[in-house]
């Protein structure tokens, strides 16, 4: 039998810039949600992904979701537009996650082309850019390092959610609509510029599995509450959080490698004040996860481990 979801239950500090602090789960550790501001830039309208800067602490990386420009937009810790990056030689097909990571004493920001609602895309592209440097240049035209196009398997599969193994050198990647959720990998610097196919790992059962009443009335009731939309790999590779529409955060403790600690009973943080969460993403010292969803002036909510 599978082990019970230990339940993390979360004081919402969403009504004030001040958290609260919340008491000692018995089985969890303390930890607080609170309110860091809204995305105050009116072109981030559908913020489809989240990921810490590589050079300054202070800085988030997001960008819109499919159709949009291809552009990543920096924002400070409370929401604040801090800069704009424009991609070019590259297309924004459905953009839904992205990850920072440092290779080589280089900053980087892998964005993730691999959304496919309809499962008809034949094959799929991760774009590899040296992060900007906004000190020098807060507006820059960025162009891709590298691009990594890949498939499937066993055909298309629609993913939202991205993480960078910077330790193996790999991109994780976990399906949304898959019963369960099912994990590939893939290098993150292939040897040559070929398609690629994903490794499958395994399937990720430890996330809540929908009923057969969830799955039939899901498009009555616009609720897919048990699909993972976003993760992220903590900066010292000791944990990954990953997000579903419920809305809640589940975070896995690394135990070997990173199919294992998947498959092993999360902690779960319930979310206050935000619907359908689209993003996450650990702070760069990794004492604090940020969450937002797609919507114009979305809220940006802070986790903090105490």
């Amino acid at each position: 039998m599978r082990k019970p979801l230990i339940l993390l239950v979360l004081i919402c500090g969403c009504g004030g810039p001040e958290p609260e602090e919340s008491e000692t789960p018995e089985n969890g550790v303390p930890a607080t949600l609170a309110f860091a501001g809204n995305l105050q830039d009116k072109n981030i309208a559908e913020a489809s992904g989240l990921a810490a800067s590589q050079r300054r602490a202070d800085v988030l990386w997001t960008h819109n979701d499919s159709g949009a420009k291809a552009s990543l937009y920096a924002i400070d810790l409370s929401g604040r537009s801090v800069g704009r990056a424009k991609m070019k030689k590259a297309d924004n097909v459905d953009w839904e996650d992205i990850a920072s990571f440092t290779l080589d004493e280089i900053p980087y920001l892998l964005v993730a082309d691999v959304g496919d609602n309809e499962h008809k895309r034949d094959s799929v592209m991760l774009y590899v850019v040296e992060e900007p440097d906004l000190a020098v240049d807060a507006k820059p035209d960025i162009t891709p390092a590298w691009r990594i196009e890949f498939s499937y398997p066993g055909g298309p599969r629609d993913v939202e959610s991205v993480a960078v193994d910077i330790e193996n050198e790999r991109v994780l990647l976990l399906t949304k609509r898959t019963i369960p959720a099912e994990l590939y990998s893939l290098p993150l610097r292939p040897r040559s510029d070929e398609l690629q196919i994903v490794t499958f790992l395994g399937e990720i059962a430890s996330l809540p599995q929908p009923s057969g009443r969830d799955v039939d009335f899901a498009l009555k009731t616009k609720s897919w509450h048990w699909q993972p939309t976003a993760m992220d790999i903590a900066p010292d590779g000791s944990a990954i959080a990953i997000v579903t529409l419920a809305p809640a955060v589940y975070l896995y403790q690394r135990n070997r490698d990173w199919l294992s600690t998947l498959q092993a009973a999360p902690l779960k943080f319930t979310l206050r004040g935000i619907r359908e969460p689209e993003s996450v993403a650990y702070s760069a010292d990794g004492n604090s996860l940020y969450i937002t969803h797609e919507k114009k002036h979305a809220a940006l909510l802070r986790i903090d481990f105490n």
